[in-house]
């Protein structure tokens, strides 16, 4: 059990990586528009997300439905958490400064830099806790179904 947890954490850390940066092509950074423009390229980084974890719950778990279940919930959690991140109304209103602009930037310009990074580390922090969720439920799945083979 403690060596399926190691290999699925590291199989995450990978699956976060590639979906979010390798395979984030411009058209999924259209999350970041106004409107309701957002919504299908989103929908679409989210769905990426969540193809990786069905993947990776089937191949652990062997059950489609179970495999379903946490794709969904990983496309619910990425999508909020993404929407909340780049909305203009919401975390997305503060932008990172370069180091050149730094030195020159107002006070209210380094606040909302410092509130940027506090708003990526805080997503990341969902996205990492999302993943350990479903890693939890995937242990507790194979956990219960050798149980009741025993039994």
């Amino acid at each position: 059990m403690l060596e399926e947890i190691f290999i699925l954490l590291i199989i995450y850390q990978f699956k976060h990586f590639f979906a979010d940066f390798p395979l984030q092509g411009k058209y999924m950074l259209k999350k970041f528009e106004d409107g309701w423009s957002f919504v299908l390229p989103l929908a679409v980084h989210a769905g990426v997300h969540a193809g990786f974890t069905f993947v990776i719950v089937f191949v652990f778990t062997r059950s489609i439905a179970f495999a379903l279940m946490l794709s969904l919930f990983d496309f619910s959690i990425h999508f909020t958490m993404n929407r909340i991140k780049a909305g203009k109304k919401y975390l997305g209103r503060w932008k990172a400064l370069t180091g050149k602009e730094f030195p020159t930037a107002s006070d209210e310009a380094k606040r909302g830099n410092t509130y940027f990074w506090w708003s990526l580390g805080f997503d990341q922090m969902v996205h990492h806790l999302t993943h350990y969720t479903i890693i939890f439920c995937i242990v507790t799945y194979n956990a219960a179904m050798a149980y009741l083979v025993v039994s």
